[in-house]
């Protein structure tokens, strides 16, 4: 008997563990601090996004998911003029799935999708030359919110319209999931 109350006192303890070490924290810190460069070459401040939720999304012209640009320019389209906005970020990182340059990627992603939301130059979103926004996103001493790794292109996070982390998304979903879409809607 005394076996099976240490046992269950022991499977308690680790559930608490599990539980409380996969709670997402508190915002520490903003997107709106972040200047990146756009596909043509200008700065893209993110401090002037405030008041509006943002998908970032990082992507790329050869890889299974890239109909998902479809699928996040229709999401722009209806939700644009509602303080959303997409983010894009290319990235060659897996795969080697987005081997073009900047002029390149922005000729695919306007004819093959028509892309009207912005995309910003080609970064790496890990390793040791990972991107500081993406450094900021993915690291939870730096967001405040939580910790995750980029596992391949068209991971989605989502950010409040205060600047904040919200969550993330794999690439497995859809942009048009009903998780981004209520999201997006709530007030």
């Amino acid at each position: 008997m005394n076996k099976l109350i240490v046992l269950s006192i022991g499977i308690a303890l680790v559930i608490m563990v599990f539980a409380f070490t996969n709670q997402k924290g508190t915002p520490t810190s903003s997107i709106h601090q972040f200047k990146v460069t756009s596909l043509e070459g200008e700065v893209f401040d993110f401090a002037s996004l405030k008041g509006k939720k943002i998908l970032i999304v990082n992507t790329a012209s050869e890889c299974g998911f890239t109909p998902q640009y479809k699928d996040l320019q229709e999401l722009y389209e209806k939700y644009k003029d509602k303080n959303f906005l997409i983010v894009g970020f290319p990235c060659n990182q897996f795969g080697n799935q987005e081997p073009g340059n900047s002029q390149e990627i922005k000729a695919f992603c306007t004819k093959n999708y028509g892309v009207t939301f912005p995309m910003m130059e080609k970064i790496y979103v890990k390793g040791d030359s990972i991107a500081p926004i993406y450094k900021w996103l993915t690291d939870k001493s730096l967001n405040g919110v939580m910790s995750s790794s980029v596992k391949w292109n068209f991971q989605k996070y989502l950010i409040d319209e205060n600047g904040y982390l919200v969550d993330y998304v794999n690439s497995m979903r859809k942009p048009n999931t009903d998780r981004i879409v209520n999201w997006i809607e709530e007030k």
